[in-house]
């Protein structure tokens, strides 16, 4: 039964992420098609005053700009099925090693400030939970639904001019320092410049976690078995370990593995103010200068991300909880 379960779950998903991924890439092709952004004249930039009309065609023939936007996606979608995914305008190289290359560089980033993120988050709806009606809890949803409202790009900054430009502790942007070879880069000069970046990105995914832990922490401790404990003479951090934890833990672990898709977006907006050289500014230059295979490329990748996290999230709920597990319930 289990196994039957699973293989219908597994197909679901399946379905489910083909139907995504051809979804979005039309949508993609269809919005770079309607750019105004002219693809040849990105890739020759500054020296399109030298390239005449002969070298242009050829130049749209050589990269299939010459044909219709559907032979373009019907050329395109049939080299992805064979596991290409086209050559980069920009690096020249491609697809696939340009997205290992970029993500690798992204990956420490969101990872350092989704775990950041989760943990801060967690502990503040705890903490205005179990304070609930107090001046902490109002301080707490205060700072929360004031990092709701904040742009990503506006609080980057803020960091940048206080603690870069200001105070001097930080680089002011890049991966690494500038004109250091890369074999004479230490790992202290990666961490440095990855703090500012990091630190944007945590402070703002803190929100949804603390709100939805609190509102859920405060229904729990409202419900009838933690009154009934208090009455035994439970209370403080060991009436939340014994009756709390369990039902929050869960909720506030799938929310997190969910926030990828704004993870990935944040990325993308404090990558560019902190000029770090990851998936997210690459993404920014493949739109800037109509790179079509990079920029379908990065959608694809996205969207596998995203989709890979909500898949992350149901499997836990699948073996975490089995009050939601098929069949189980009738027993």
């Amino acid at each position: 039964m289990h196994s039957s379960n699973l293989l219908i779950f597994a197909m679901k998903k399946s379905l489910r992420l083909a139907t995504l991924l051809i979804a979005i890439s039309f949508l993609s092709f269809t919005l770079i098609s309607y750019s105004p952004i002219d693809p040849v004249q990105a890739y020759v930039g500054a020296d399109m005053m030298r390239v005449g009309p002969e070298q242009r065609d050829k130049i749209a023939e050589y990269w299939g700009l010459d044909k219709s936007p559907l032979q373009q996606f019907t050329h395109w979608g049939t080299a992805v099925i064979s596991g290409d995914l086209g050559t980069s305008m920009i690096f020249r190289r491609p697809v696939i090693d340009v997205i290992k290359e970029k993500f690798l560089a992204s990956l420490a980033l969101m990872m350092i400030a989704w775990i950041l993120s989760g943990i801060l988050g967690f502990t503040l709806g705890v903490i205005a939970g179990m304070k609930e009606g107090t001046w902490v809890d109002r301080a707490i949803k205060w700072y929360c639904l004031t990092l709701a409202s904040t742009p990503t790009f506006w609080l980057g900054l803020l960091l940048l001019i206080i603690f870069a430009m200001g105070l001097g502790w930080f680089p002011i942007g890049l991966g690494v320092p500038a004109g250091v070879l890369a074999e004479h880069v230490t790992m202290g000069d990666r961490i440095q410049h990855l703090v500012l970046p990091a630190l944007t990105l945590s402070i703002l995914g803190v929100a949804n976690v603390a709100l939805h832990t609190r509102q859920k922490l405060i229904e729990v401790l409202s419900s009838e078995y933690v009154l009934f404990a208090r009455a035994r003479g439970e209370k403080g951090f060991v009436l939340f370990w014994r009756h709390g934890f369990r039902n929050i833990a869960l909720p506030a672990v799938t929310l997190q593995f969910s926030a990828f898709s704004e993870l990935f977006g944040g990325a993308v907006l404090a990558e560019q103010v902190f000029s770090y050289p990851g998936l997210g500014q690459t993404t920014v230059q493949a739109g800037l200068r109509g790179d079509v295979p990079l920029l379908l490329g990065i959608v694809i990748f996205s969207a596998l991300f995203v989709f890979t996290g909500n898949l992350i999230a149901d499997l836990i709920y699948q073996i975490v909880d089995p009050r939601i597990r098929e069949g189980e319930s009738s027993l």
